[in-house]
């Protein structure tokens, strides 16, 4: 959500206001109050005049109880905000209570063949940070089951992509974010990004998932890891 102050364009500046101030219209006197006391945009008389402006290039509207609401338009563009802030609080939400249903399931499971292999390459609490990244980070590009290959790129904090390579047949597995690196690879386990990725793996094809992890851990001595 972007809430820079739009100073110098007063249709932007109106719909910032009023995506503050949550309600369809409001009394001249309280919007000046808001604009200077609550916001501390302007001073009173500069609201005042920044108000008269607004109503006379038709972006605020005068109504019949002498309130002030945004023109038709900006009306419209104020409600498509709303709907898409809407969306991606549900969607945050969902994501929250996924990812709550994992570490749950993961504790719950412990046992169960995928869990228990998983668990040996994760160091204590880096399942709670991999269900904090997000589906929708991951570009799968290559699963090959016959070549044993898996190829993604993940979304991170740098401007470019993290990738994964995975090859059986090489006995290497790549990746190059800075945990990995530094923490996790000299002890040949997993960063949050790779633990989530076999979970993404196991809700494609869980025996795939299993039969991949046990391979690394059967030859973990051959493997290498780095970026």
């Amino acid at each position: 959500m972007n809430l820079q102050i739009p100073r110098n364009d007063n249709s932007k500046l109106m719909i910032y206001i009023w995506k503050i101030i949550g309600i369809p219209k409001i009394k001249r006197e309280e919007l000046i109050y808001e604009i200077s006391f609550n916001l501390f945009l302007m001073t009173p008389h500069k609201a005042l005049e920044t108000i008269q402006k607004s109503i006379s290039e038709g972006i605020l509207v005068e109504n019949e109880d002498n309130s002030l609401s945004l023109s038709k338009t900006l009306s419209g563009k104020l409600n498509r905000w709303q709907q898409e802030r809407k969306n991606e609080i549900q969607q945050r939400e969902e994501h929250i209570q996924k990812r709550g249903k994992i570490v749950a399931n993961f504790e719950k499971e412990s046992s169960s063949d995928f869990n228990t292999i998983l668990k040996a390459f994760l160091d204590k609490g880096t399942i709670n940070r991999a269900v904090t990244v997000s589906d929708s980070a991951f570009n799968l590009k290559t699963i090959d089951k016959k070549e044993g290959k898996i190829e993604a790129e993940v979304a991170g904090s740098k401007e470019d992509p993290y990738y994964i390579k995975i090859s059986k047949n090489n006995k290497i597995l790549s990746h190059n974010c800075h945990d990995f690196v530094s923490r996790r690879a000299p002890d040949k386990k997993f960063c949050k990004h790779l633990a989530k990725l076999f979970l993404l793996l196991k809700e494609k094809e869980e025996s795939f998932s299993i039969k991949f992890l046990n391979y690394i851990a059967n030859y973990i001595n051959e493997w290498e890891f780095g970026d």
